[in-house]
C-alpha cells in the first residue's frame, strides 16, 4: 500500500492506494466515474454490467485511492485479448497506423477515475503507475476521449503517446485516442494532474 499524506503527517487525511475488491465496492467506484466522468444513472447501470464481468477475466484487477475510508479514485486493467469488445473496436484503427501489434503482450487500462474533489492531487498517476507495475506484460494501451485534457497530459507525462485518434466507439458521443507505453511507465516529479 502507498500512503500519501494529507498534511505533511500520517493523519486521516492520508490518501492510501491500494488492492480493491471492485466487485464487491462496485456501486461506489461507479459512484466516482459518475461524477468525474459525467454519467448519468442509465450509463451507470450498462457500465456497472461491464464491469463485473470484467473483473472476472484472467488477470484483471483493481487498486483504490481511499481518503479517510472513502473511496476517492480507483483504476482497473487486465492483459489485452484481441477477443474483447474493446480491442475488436480499435483494432482496424491501429492496424490503419501500423500499430495493431500493440494489442499483443499489452495490460489495458479498462478506467482510471478520480473524484473530482481529489483531483489534481497526483492520485491518477499513483493508480495508473502502481498497477502497470504489477504488469507481466512489457507495454501498456488505453484509450481516452480525443481532446487535449488534463487526462491526455497525465498519460503523455508517463510514456504514453498516441497509437490511433478519432477512434469512434458505438453509441460513444465523442471520438476516442488509443495510446500506448513501455512499461514501467515514466518517473518524475508529479505533476498537478485532473485525475
Amino acid at each position: 500500500m502507498l500512503r500519501f499524506p494529507g498534511h505533511g503527517r500520517p493523519g486521516p487525511d492520508d490518501i492510501v492506494i491500494g488492492p480493491l475488491d471492485l466487485p464487491g465496492h462496485v456501486d461506489e467506484a461507479l459512484a466516482v466515474q459518475a461524477l468525474a466522468f459525467g454519467l448519468g444513472p442509465d450509463e451507470v447501470a450498462v457500465r456497472r454490467q461491464i464491469v463485473l464481468r470484467h473483473m472476472t477475466l484472467p488477470g484483471a484487477r483493481a487498486y483504490g485511492a481511499t481518503v479517510r475510508g472513502r473511496l476517492a479514485g480507483f483504476v482497473y486493467g487486465m492483459p489485452n485479448d484481441r477477443a474483447h469488445w474493446w480491442s475488436t473496436v480499435v483494432e482496424p484503427y491501429l492496424r490503419a497506423q501500423g500499430h495493431d501489434d500493440w494489442l499483443d503482450g499489452s495490460f489495458v487500462i479498462t478506467e482510471l477515475h478520480v473524484h473530482p474533489r481529489h483531483q489534481k492531487h497526483g492520485i491518477g498517476r499513483a493508480l495508473i503507475t502502481t498497477i502497470t507495475d504489477g504488469a507481466a506484460e512489457p507495454r501498456s494501451i488505453l484509450s481516452a476521449i480525443d481532446i487535449e485534457s488534463p487526462a491526455r497530459h497525465l498519460y503523455r507525462s508517463l510514456g504514453y503517446r498516441d497509437l490511433a485518434r478519432q477512434v469512434h466507439f458505438p453509441s460513444a458521443p465523442r471520438p476516442y485516442a488509443v495510446m500506448g507505453a513501455p512499461l514501467p511507465l515514466l518517473r518524475g516529479r508529479p505533476a498537478a494532474d485532473s485525475r
